[in-house]
C-alpha cells in the first residue's frame, strides 16, 4: 500500500498547471481532491512521475451566478455545494446529491471537478450533470473548449477530456418555470458509492402534464447515461403511479448492465426501475 516514488508540485494558477501537464505529458496526473487518485496510486494501480496539485488554485473554487447560468469552480468542494443555501433555491438537486457523498471528511476533501474528471461508474456527480444538460469546460494549451455533459463520460475511467486538459468549470442553466429535482441511491454502505443512482429533472407545462424529462442513472453500467426510453415514455403524462411505473420499465433499455459483489446485473435491473420511480416521484413533491 505504498505508492511508486513520483514529484510532487502545487502550482499557483491555472497556467502554470498548465505548463508543468504540458511539459512532463503522460508522466504527470492532476490531484484535485484524491479520493480517487491516491488509493489507486496506493495499489499502483497509477503510477505518475509527477502529481501536479491544483488544490491551492483558489480560482477553480466557487459558485457564481452569470446572466441565466451557474457556474461551478472545478475545484469546488462537494460540502461547499452541500451547503450551498443559494444552490438549494435555484438548483436543489445539487445539494441534495452533494449530502450522499461518501462521509463528511470526503466532501469536505473531494471536489466536483475531480469526480467528473475520474469518471467513475459509480460516482453521483455525473448522473446529475447528466440530467441537468450541464455543459463542461476545459481548458489546455489549444484554448478552452465547452463539452456537454452527455458527450464528456465515454467508458469507465474515461472521459472526453484530451491529454493536456484539465476541467476548469460547470456551467448549468438555472431552471426556470414549474420544474421538479430530485437524486435517489441505493449507496454501497462502506464506500458511499451507487450502486444504483438516478437523478431526475422534470417540468410540467400549465395544464400539469410532464413537458420535459431529463433522467441520468449511475452505478449500473460503464458509464453512467441518460435513461431516454423513461424520458420519452414520461413526456405528455400526468406523472401518475401508472405513467411512473412505465416508464421506469424502460430504465435499462440497450443497458449492458454490470454485475459485481454488491450486485447482479439482474438486480440492479431491478433496482434500476425502483429507483427511477423513487427519484421521479420525490422530484413532484
Amino acid at each position: 500500500m505504498i505508492p511508486a516514488q513520483f514529484d510532487y508540485v502545487t502550482p499557483a494558477t491555472l497556467n502554470e498547471a498548465l505548463a508543468l501537464l504540458a511539459e512532463h505529458q503522460d508522466d504527470a496526473k492532476i490531484l484535485a481532491g484524491g479520493h480517487s487518485l491516491i488509493p489507486a496510486m496506493k495499489l499502483r494501480l497509477a503510477m505518475p512521475q509527477m502529481l501536479i496539485d491544483i488544490g491551492r488554485i483558489k480560482d477553480l473554487a466557487y459558485i457564481n451566478e452569470e446572466g441565466s447560468q451557474l457556474r461551478i469552480g472545478a475545484m469546488t468542494t462537494h460540502y461547499q455545494i452541500e451547503s450551498s443555501a443559494r444552490l438549494k433555491d435555484l438548483c436543489p438537486i445539487l445539494p441534495q446529491a452533494a449530502s450522499t457523498i461518501g462521509d463528511v471528511q470526503v466532501r469536505n476533501k473531494g471536489t466536483i471537478g475531480g469526480s467528473l474528471a475520474h469518471a467513475d461508474p459509480a460516482a453521483d456527480w455525473p448522473a446529475v450533470m447528466l440530467a441537468l444538460q450541464a455543459d463542461i469546460v476545459v481548458v489546455g494549451s489549444s484554448g478552452e473548449r465547452l463539452i456537454k455533459a452527455d458527450d464528456f463520460f465515454v467508458d469507465m475511467l474515461t472521459t472526453a477530456l484530451e491529454p493536456g486538459e484539465i476541467l476548469r468549470e460547470v456551467r448549468i442553466n438555472i431552471p426556470t418555470g414549474n420544474f421538479g429535482q430530485a437524486y435517489a441511491k441505493a449507496a454501497q454502505p462502506a464506500s458511499g458509492f451507487a450502486v444504483v443512482g438516478v437523478a431526475a429533472h422534470l417540468t410540467r407545462d400549465a395544464n400539469g402534464n410532464c413537458e420535459s424529462a431529463s433522467i441520468g442513472v449511475t452505478g449500473v453500467a460503464s458509464k453512467a447515461y441518460r435513461a431516454t426510453g423513461v424520458e420519452c415514455a414520461l413526456v405528455g403524462t400526468t406523472l401518475d403511479d401508472a405513467a411512473i411505473a412505465s416508464a421506469a420499465s424502460h430504465a435499462a433499455d440497450g443497458v449492458d448492465l454490470n454485475g459485481d459483489l454488491y450486485a447482479s446485473a439482474d438486480y440492479r435491473r431491478h433496482l434500476i426501475q425502483v429507483y427511477v420511480r423513487r427519484a421521479i416521484a420525490a422530484a413532484q413533491q
